[in-house]
This record gives structure tokens, sequence and C-alpha cells, in this order.
């Protein structure tokens, strides 16, 4: 008993010494805007949502703004293959016609927006559920991509439908909800010049609404720990130029280029950093915030 009573003190102690060394951090970020993308191994297990959610509520309990931008892919695929609805990939962008796009945007700002919001509201915090749709917060226009032809230079143009791109972000309503203790979560869904739907990729909302507000942090989540050298080591920290030299030395590849894209663009149009972060980590928001030594990889100027 005696010696179990010395582990729980000794528990006690380590856990209040980790509180009073996150007290700078506190400080240095209270009233400082987090826009977070939540995806990954995270999205979809109900304990980690939950954990998820805890996280961004004790950040919003000791001054940080953070806004939730979330994906859905691998959800909206299951939706489709239970109507029968065929899709394809161009690029990593899924081709969206227009049965395709109302299946997409029921997903992400029904089911899986509904559910991050009550995760968080039943975790004791107060969560608000929009779109881009939403107070016209993103206005976006069509993707296209160009693919050479088989046995040839000649450029053909594809056509992927209800694919956007957001063109501008109008933080109006994300400025209200600031002086509030409400948190928005974002489905990344837009709307084009004639009202159409767009469904956008997550990342890219993420990293242009905090771009467009100038966010302290940009975080996102995914299934990996961060950009790796060529030794397999995580790089913590780079520069847009550093980021840009690696991407074109093969260093980065594959799908870490348009989240590193995604974070360079960030951070050079007014995000202060970006940061990639592996969410099958727990409480790895946390970690990155309020410790010394942080997580993933962070891209500043």
């Amino acid at each position: 008993m005696k010696q179990q009573k010395t582990n729980e003190t000794s528990s006690w102690v380590k856990t209040a010494k980790t509180l009073s060394e996150a007290l700078p951090y506190m400080r240095q970020f209270a009233g400082e805007t987090f826009v977070i993308k939540y995806g990954g191994h995270a999205m979809g297990e109900e304990a980690m949502s939950y954990q998820f959610a805890r996280d961004v509520i004790l950040m919003k309990q000791v001054g940080i703004n953070p806004i939730v931008v979330h994906g859905g892919g691998p959800q909206i695929g299951k939706m489709l293959e239970r109507l029968k609805i065929k899709s394809s990939f161009v690029d990593g962008l899924r081709v969206t016609d227009a049965a395709t796009v109302e299946i997409v945007e029921m997903v992400l700002s029904g089911s899986i927006n509904k559910q991050l919001v009550g995760a968080i509201n039943a975790s004791g915090g107060k969560a608000i559920g929009l779109s881009g749709k939403d107070a016209g917060l993103i206005k976006a226009r069509r993707v296209t991509r160009k693919q050479k032809t088989v046995g040839s230079n000649i450029e053909r143009v594809l056509d992927l439908g209800f694919v956007g791109e957001p063109e501008t972000i109008d933080p109006d309503i994300l400025d209200t909800l600031y002086r509030s203790d409400i948190i928005p979560v974002i489905a990344p869904i837009g709307t084009g010049e004639n009202g159409e739907t767009y469904n956008i990729n997550a990342d890219t909302v993420a990293g242009a609404i905090a771009a467009a507000i100038e966010a302290c942090k940009l975080m996102i989540l995914t299934n990996v720990n961060g950009v790796l050298d060529k030794n397999g080591n995580i790089i913590s920290e780079m520069t847009p130029k550093e980021a840009k030299k690696l991407i074109k030395d093969g260093t980065i590849n594959g799908g870490m280029i348009p989240k590193i894209e995604t974070c360079v663009h960030a951070v050079e149009h007014g995000c202060k950093a970006a940061h990639i972060l592996n969410g099958g980590i727990e409480h790895v928001l946390l970690i990155e915030t309020f410790t010394p030594h942080g997580a993933g990889t962070m891209i500043h100027l």
C-alpha cells in the first residue's frame, strides 16, 4: 500500500511539473488562432476522436482559438460503394460529377461534421458545424489538370467535375466566433460563382484559411510522424526555401508533396508556422503546443 501511494505521488508530481512547464506556452499562445486539419489515423476511431475533442477544448480553455477543418475521403468512398456509384482519382483528387458531389456534401457536411461537433460538445466544449457555403466562407473555382497523351507531348485538359480550390476566404463568421467560446468545425465544401457546390481538399482549405486570417499555426494531422530525410530521420523544422529544395531533389515525394506545398503557401502568405503531425500519437496537439521539444515537422520563415 505504501509503495502504491509513493508511485501515485510520483505520478502526480510529474503531472504537476508538466503543467508548470506548459505555462510559458499558454502565455505565448493566449489569444492566438490555430487552424487544425483533422484527418488521417485519428479520424474514424471513436476513442481518438474524443481525445482529439478534449485536446481542442483544452486549447480553447487556455485562451487559444482553434479552428478545425476536417476531411473524410475514406468515409465518402464507403458511401459511394454502398450506393454503387463509381469514382476515380486523378493526382489524388476524386473526380466528382453531379451525382458524386451530392454524396460528398452529404457525408462531409452531414455525418462527419456532426460526429465531430458532437464529440466536442459531449466532452464539455461548444462547437458549431459549418461548411464553406455558410456565410460565404469559401468561394471556390473549378480545378483542372493537364495530362500528356501517351507517346506524345500533346497535353489535354482533364475535367475533374465539381472539384474546386479556394478562390477567396471571407473570415467574417470566423471573426464573430473568435469573440465567443464556440469552436468552429468546417467541412471542406465551397460555392462557385454560379452557386454550384465544389468538393475541396481539406488540407487546401485549412491552408487557405490559415493564410487568410494570418493564423499563428496551421496544424495538419496525418498518418506519418513528419517529413523524413533520406536516412529516414524526422526533419524537425525547415524554411519554405528548404522545403522546395527537398521536393525538387525527391526527398519529399508522393502524397507528402501537396501537404508541404499547402504549408509553404500558408507560411508565405501570413501564417506564422505550419506543422505536419501524426494524428495517431496521443495528445500530439498538446505535445507540439505546450512542450519545448514539440512534435513532427514545422515550416516557418
